[in-house]
């Protein structure tokens, strides 16, 4: 006797559209606090409209597109059930990436992908996207959530976003603009930002419970090792570019994200240029295990990880922003000035190396 055909809705087969409707009611007046005045219409087009006109006073637009994810960090977000922040992660993995450019962010899409919608536990995600665009400047116009049952846990997601940008080629930054004797600042990290998470999951997270991790801890001067790790990235992007539209004299700039300051600032130099920084402690000894591996405040968590991994100190570098989280590049005559058009902007900077001679690599000091 052969089975009756029975009737599957979407529903059954673990799709719930009517609950992604109510996700899409509930972050709409989060996504409606980024507006700018060149969106056209809002949510629910089947493609966001963004008005170009500011673009003809400028005498040579340049669109600056950056793509990101948060990576490995939402595995400690989802063990710890605290959502409300990775979007402003994902949001400056990209802005600050186009930033660097002199581009300021003009309009953000994301993509969520998760097992099951919730859309209580949407609107905590997209709430911290929408933050994070606030504090760029830029304009959140789009999105997707895709729900993928059978594919993804019911609690697991995956977040990726877009920034597009503008600058006009005659103010854009880069390596082109750096010469020998330029000085670097850093701008302060608030910690371990977005990179080196699978390397902190497997030293400082795995076995523990979520009870163990919330515990304060001497090392990290108070703080439990859940709030250190899942501090927000630092969004550098709106400051920054009223920093430059202030007049800041900056030449270059490099966002220290994965790879560390080894592997990002020479992205910001020419071939025939190096960067020299200093990374003697404060004390003058070079023990990572037991001193500050720079002359600038680094974060304790970084220290903590790098220690339980026993990290060298090259291999920290590489791995870590070690309390930088935008290195900038300007002529020695102008550093007062980039310094206190940024400290304006609420980025205290600190002096971290120079540029030299050399092969447009990072040595140290």
């Amino acid at each position: 006797m052969t089975d009756q055909p029975r009737h599957v809705s979407y529903a059954d087969a673990g799709v719930d559209v009517d609950e992604g409707a109510r996700a899409v009611d509930a972050i709409k007046d989060a996504v409606r606090a980024t507006t700018r005045p060149e969106v056209i219409g809002g949510l629910g087009g089947f493609g966001s409209l963004f008005s170009a006109a500011a673009l003809k006073g400028m005498e040579d637009p340049i669109l600056v597109s950056g793509t990101d994810g948060v990576g490995t960090k939402l595995a400690i977000a989802q063990l710890l059930d605290r959502h409300d922040t990775v979007g402003e992660d994902l949001v400056a993995m990209c802005v600050d990436d186009i930033v660097v450019a002199g581009a300021e962010p003009l309009f953000f899409l994301d993509y969520v992908a998760i097992g099951k919608i919730r859309a209580e536990h949407m609107a905590r995600i997209v709430g911290g996207i929408a933050e994070g665009c606030r504090k760029s400047g830029c304009a959140l116009v789009g999105g997707e959530m895709a729900e993928h049952p059978g594919v993804m846990a019911q609690n697991d997601y995956d977040l990726a976003g877009f920034v597009v940008g503008v600058v006009d080629r005659p103010r854009a930054l880069g390596a082109h603009l750096v010469r020998e004797g330029d000085v670097i600042l850093g701008i302060p990290s608030s910690g371990i930002h977005s990179n080196g998470y699978s390397l902190v999951r497997k030293v400082a997270i795995e076995g523990k419970t979520r009870e163990e991790l919330e515990q304060p801890l001497d090392e990290l001067g108070g703080e439990s090792l859940a709030d250190a790790v899942m501090r927000p990235t630092t969004i550098y992007a709106g400051a920054i570019i009223r920093a430059l539209a202030a007049g800041a004299p900056i030449h270059a700039m490099a966002h220290i994200t994965g790879g560390g300051i080894t592997e990002n600032l020479n992205r910001a130099l020419p071939d025939d240029i190096d960067a020299v920084v200093c990374r003697g402690s404060r004390d003058g000894s070079m023990a990572f295990a037991d001193a500050p591996a720079a002359p600038w405040d680094m974060p304790p968590v970084i220290g903590y990880v790098s220690r339980a991994a026993q990290l060298t100190l090259d291999e920290a570098y590489k791995t870590f922003n070690m309390g930088v989280g935008m290195s900038v590049i300007c002529a020695p005559d102008d550093a007062t000035a980039v310094a206190d058009a940024l400290a304006a902007q609420g980025l205290p900077t600190f002096e971290m190396g120079r540029c030299v001679a050399g092969k447009g690599t990072v040595v140290y000091e």
